[in-house]
């Protein structure tokens, strides 16, 4: 059995005050799941241990010992929802350490797999404790994290185009997060004045991502060219995903976007970077 193992852009994010029950920041963000994704082949096996397998051009600097995948596993089985064993091997398509979730979404997608019931809010609230509070996000392909534990649909999904850009550098998430001195206030979701893709768009130019201050400052070639992004024609704004350190640029077109695209690959040949859109 292959699985497509789906990666995710945060729109906005805003981290707001830490959550005095468990120590995290609380954040709030739109995002959506992108096409660029991992391939996960799993097969049943014969014994007592579990087989995972990790290759492919971001495969390197994932430890072998303590995973997502290997998480998830032991997850579901002290939950009683899994009781064989499997080999499991992951292509990693998706860069690490880049913000866009490929280890929670390996987790997540392998979880929708086992697991053919639906999923309550507070199992899934249980295994995120373990694996990271992004693996709820893969339940949803378009949505609003309101808090920590709570994730609000979009009624209407928007069909985005993206030029995608890892510039060869591993952020660590929880390092840009210790930086942070300034925190957003809550925001008031209101859904039903940005129904449209237009006042959507309209809607996600005037936001921002907390965190790309602090790595922008931290990484001063990721400001340049998040900048460089921005100016592409077609480019409705430039970004920073999670806490990066891919950065990002959403277009008028695939076209458009595909263009872009073919002189980042020219200017930048030793970065890797990728055209991708909404599932």
């Amino acid at each position: 059995m292959q699985l497509k193992s789906f990666s995710k852009i945060n729109l906005t994010l805003q981290v707001n005050k830490k959550n005095k029950k468990n120590n995290l920041h609380d954040i709030q963000s739109y995002y959506c799941l992108i096409d660029l994704h991992d391939k996960i082949n799993v097969k049943v096996i014969r014994g007592r241990k579990d087989k995972i397998r990790f290759y492919g051009k971001f495969a390197k600097n994932i430890s072998h010992s303590k995973n997502s995948v290997k998480d998830v596993l032991i997850g579901l089985r002290k939950r009683n929802l899994i009781f064989k064993h499997y080999s499991i091997s992951i292509k990693k398509n998706i860069p690490v350490f880049g913000g866009l979730g490929g280890g929670s979404s390996n987790a997540a997608f392998l979880t929708k797999h086992f697991v053919e019931k639906k999923m309550k809010n507070s199992f899934l609230n249980g295994l995120s404790e373990k694996i990271g509070s992004d693996f709820k996000l893969f339940f949803c392909n378009q949505a609003f994290i309101k808090n920590l534990n709570e994730i609000v649909k979009f009624k209407k999904k928007h069909s985005l185009y993206f030029l995608l850009v890892y510039p060869n550098l591993r952020c660590s998430t929880k390092n840009i997060y210790s930086k942070i001195t300034k925190y957003s206030s809550k925001s008031i979701l209101k859904f039903n004045k940005i129904n449209t893709k237009n006042k959507f768009l309209k809607f996600l130019v005037k936001k921002d991502n907390d965190l790309q201050n602090v790595v922008e400052k931290k990484y001063p070639k990721i400001k340049r060219l998040i900048n460089e992004i921005g100016q592409f024609r077609g480019c409705y704004f430039s970004r920073l995903t999670g806490s990066g350190s891919v950065c990002y640029g959403v277009f008028k077109s695939r076209i458009a976007a595909k263009n872009a695209l073919s002189r980042v690959k020219l200017k930048y040949p030793k970065y890797w970077s990728s055209f991708a859109k909404t599932i």
